[in-house]
């Protein structure tokens, strides 16, 4: 890096040149990140209500709604208050109640049309019309919260879901749902944070939660807000952190639900022409370089870390964000891509500020990002010129085994490559790896399990019956998992239900499905079934996430003494006094293997092919393994099979 030192110092420079241009006279970037305080709807201490909002382009705004017949008067109209174009409107006690549903109907230079605010908090569909409209959300009783965030965990072991998926029956699932029937098997799976899927409330389904129209609104598809607050209050209650993906590297189209030409201009929020649309999402994009946009957002932040206590966020689409042409077709082979003019400098100094702000206001929050560029300093202090995420994504981890799913003969796996790709990393950058997330089961994909069985899923699953199918797809799926967490850098991730093998892809209701819910719902039946083998994966996932709990190993330095033997197809390594080893072959076992351990005398853990994962027991449980000439232990190695050993605690 020191060939761009220079780069990294005005990246530095240029964050906090914007910093101080956005706090213009106030005491921290906490004071500034309090938006959601003053803009939107707020009850007053006498009883009244005031309700305010940003739109410099408007000539007139009143709230239309229930309270007024859906017709605009005189009585709910704002006033604009300063040159900022923030608009007010007072109104008292008696004017708005709880449950009212309004819009904002607006106008402006040559034309006008309804919105939704911008900081609206909660914001509902009508089931019959299907027109969202904000809802004045004021309960009689706050939740009162009972649990406190558990603390930041060592090494973060993420179980990825979506709410509205998460249930069994072809619907929506609730929060409340969620709370009942998932967190638990979550909590006894071993995991101990939470990421969830599609808060932020979005119009389209379909969109799994990534085209945001209210950013300050969670969905209310799943519930009301006190009922996510419960979720929350839940998963700290059984020792859960929980993440949120967060969308902030674009929005919607929508104009009525969303922010696209808020005040009747296409560049309130975002960038103005071309820049301002992503054409491969169909979405727009915001324009970092402007405080109020960057008010916005951070407010956006601290809201839901004040008001829902999440623990932290999940950064989606960084890659999007950070370059100008969204990354789009580019091969990120040079580091001089990550220093030219294509660099969107703004988003990255809107990053620094976000990590910053969160991280004040809470020293244990956890902030993670999706960035399939491998851009440096992501995972660097910001006073060093880098963004100060705490984690980011391993991306090409999943790509790497499901090419070698998909595209490549077993006989003719790289297990070099396989190697590199798990480890291909900056060593000073905290990662989280993972076989898949959603990404890969959305539509046009499948989960890894089904990648590997295929029909054979629908066929060959019950316990007792042969297939080679499914004791292939059964070898690698566990294989494939123990190699990704042992390997990992320091956080391990699992999309919700693929550690039992959950079939098919995701695919949520739509016209070309029929509006069906078949792919948009989790099948936990599979894994409950005792005739069944989903469980049996379950049962491997939930003893190597025990397994790496108990024993830290996580927290031991980086994989060390690797051993990679291309044409046997076999790669072992270690982790502090754990050993990893790994036949990749298809069809060779191998008698009294050498491999390499550094000295001293190891016992056996656990292994993939155990008849308790749905193995066939081919190695002796028990067994002790000594190091001879040149500190190697002679092992054998069944085909598609993994064990790990742990050295006798004596010589530790």
């Amino acid at each position: 890096m020191v060939p761009f030192t220079d780069q990294l110092k005005a990246r530095a420079d240029r964050l906090r040149a914007l910093e101080s241009r956005l706090l213009d006279g106030a005491a921290s970037l906490a004071e500034i990140a309090a938006g959601h305080e003053y803009y939107g709807l707020h009850r007053l201490e006498d009883g009244g209500w005031v309700f305010r909002e940003w739109a410099p382009n408007a000539e007139a705004i009143s709230l239309v709604g229930d309270f007024s017949g859906w017709e605009e008067s005189a009585e709910y109209q704002l006033a604009c208050i300063n040159a900022n174009g923030d608009w007010e409107g007072r109104f008292p006690g008696t004017a708005l109640q709880h449950g009212d549903q309004f819009r904002l109907r607006m106008h402006w230079p040559g034309g006008g049309g309804d919105r939704l605010p911008a900081y609206a908090r909660r914001v509902v569909q009508d089931e019959h019309t299907k027109i969202f409209n904000a809802q004045v959300w004021q309960p009689a009783v706050p939740y009162q919260w009972r649990h406190a965030s558990p603390p930041a965990p060592e090494a973060l072991l993420i179980y990825e879901a979506h709410v509205g998926m998460a249930q069994e029956e072809p619907k929506v699932g609730s929060y409340l749902e969620f709370v009942e029937h998932i967190l638990p098997r979550i909590a006894e799976a071993g995991y101990n944070t939470v990421q969830l899927m599609a808060v932020q409330e979005h119009p389209y389904y379909g969109s799994f939660g990534y085209h945001v129209a209210n950013f300050f609104a969670c969905s209310s598809r799943f519930g009301t807000p006190e009922e996510l607050k419960a979720l929350v209050d839940a998963a700290h209650g059984l020792g859960l952190r929980v993440v949120m993906d967060l969308v902030h590297s674009h929005a919607v189209k929508n104009e009525l639900e969303g922010l696209s030409r808020f005040d009747g201009t296409a560049h309130q929020y975002f960038h103005e022409g071309d820049r301002g649309d992503h054409v491969a999402w169909d979405s727009r994009c915001f324009d970092y370089s402007k405080p109020q946009v960057l008010h916005f957002l951070l407010s956006n932040l601290r809201f839901w870390l004040d008001e829902y206590r999440f623990d932290g966020f999940r950064f989606d689409g960084v890659t999007s964000m950070l370059y100008k042409d969204h990354g789009l077709g580019t091969a990120f082979v040079s580091y001089d891509r990550y220093f030219d003019d294509g660099v969107d400098e703004e988003a990255y100094a809107y990053l620094g500020l976000a990590n910053d702000l969160t991280h004040s206001l809470r020293p244990d929050v956890t902030t993670i990002a999706e960035d399939v560029s491998g851009m440096p300093g992501l995972v660097s202090p910001v006073i060093e010129g880098g963004c100060g995420f705490d984690y980011r994504l391993a991306m090409g981890v999943p790509d790497c085994w499901f090419k070698l799913s998909n595209d490549i003969r077993d006989e003719d796996w790289d297990v070099g490559w396989l190697w590199h790709e798990l480890t291909n990393r900056r060593q000073e950058e905290r990662t989280v790896s993972y076989v898949e997330s959603h990404d890969q089961a959305l539509v046009g994909g499948k989960s890894f399990f089904f990648e590997l069985a295929g029909s054979a899923t629908y066929e060959a699953m019950h316990r007792g019956a042969e297939n080679h199918v499914i004791d292939r797809a059964m070898a690698i799926h566990k294989m494939a998992r123990l190699a990704t967490l042992a390997s990992a850098g320091h956080g391990y991730m699992n999309f919700i239900g693929n550690e039992f093998g959950h079939p098919e892809w995701v695919d949520f209701p739509r016209a070309g499905n029929a509006w069906s819910y078949s792919h948009a719902r989790r099948q936990w039946s599979l894994r409950d079934d005792p005739e069944l083998r989903f469980g049996l994966l379950a049962d491997f996932d939930r003893a190597i996430i025990e397994l790496f709990t108990s024993a830290r190993i996580l927290t031991f330095p980086q994989p060390e003494l690797p051993f990679v033997n291309g044409g046997d197809h076999v790669l072992a390594f270690g982790r502090g006094p754990f050993r990893f080893i790994f036949n990749f072959h298809p069809a060779q076992s191998f008698t009294d293997y050498p491999i390499p351990v550094g000295g001293g005398s190891f016992e056996h853990v656990m292994d993939s092919d155990e008849p308790r994962f749905g193995g066939h027991g081919r190695i002796a449980v028990g067994q002790e393994y000594f190091s001879g000439a040149g500190d190697e232990i002679l092992t054998y190695l069944p085909s598609r099979s993994a064990m790990v050993l742990r050295q006798r605690k004596t010589e530790i």
